[in-house]
């Protein structure tokens, strides 16, 4: 769907499929995810002394099977390699994360969660879960497969669309 110079051509004299219904979804979707967002950030704040971004950097290190490039880092967060190098400072200060040098590669580092990292993450993922759980209570089990089912197929249609080549939903 994209023209040789990588944009998205949109067939200007087609009918849209659903007309203002996929404008409506997605705004939905993104209020949504800014409420739970926004709690979110507030309960990391409050009860774990913490921020979403550091969190989600010791996310990544924790589904990690060993160590992470700070190039991998940035990727994975989808942040730029200064904000990743920054977080990664303030962690190895806290004594969370553990940066080496590339021995073939002295510009490069690797992190890894140091054993207080793993355990200071897991207390933190485990709060985090029980408060996305307390968000989601209204929701049946039987809705919330129905909702990720659909939220899946929408993000794998959205991929072809627009003929993503990576993945950034790690749950698809």
């Amino acid at each position: 769907m994209k023209d040789s110079l990588g944009v998205v051509d949109l067939d200007a004299g087609a009918a849209p499929p659903h007309a203002k219904q996929s404008l409506r979804l997605w705004l939905r979707m993104l209020a949504t995810t800014r409420i739970v967002e926004k709690a979110i950030r507030s309960y990391l704040r409050q009860e774990c002394d913490s921020t979403l971004p550091r969190f989600d950097l010791l996310a990544a290190l924790d589904r990690a099977p060993d160590k992470l490039t700070m190039g991998e880092i940035s990727s994975r967060l989808l942040v730029s390699n200064g904000n990743s190098t920054g977080l990664v400072a303030r962690l190895h200060e806290d004594g969370l994360v553990l940066r080496e040098v590339d021995p073939t590669d002295r510009r490069s580092q690797f992190v890894s969660l140091t054993p207080a990292g793993r355990e200071a993450f897991r207390a933190m993922a485990k709060l985090h879960e029980d408060l996305v759980d307390h968000m989601f209570c209204e929701v049946s089990d039987s809705d919330m497969e129905s909702l990720l089912n659909l939220v899946t197929k929408l993000s794998k249609s959205v991929r072809e669309q627009m003929g993503a080549s990576h993945e950034t939903d790690p749950e698809s």
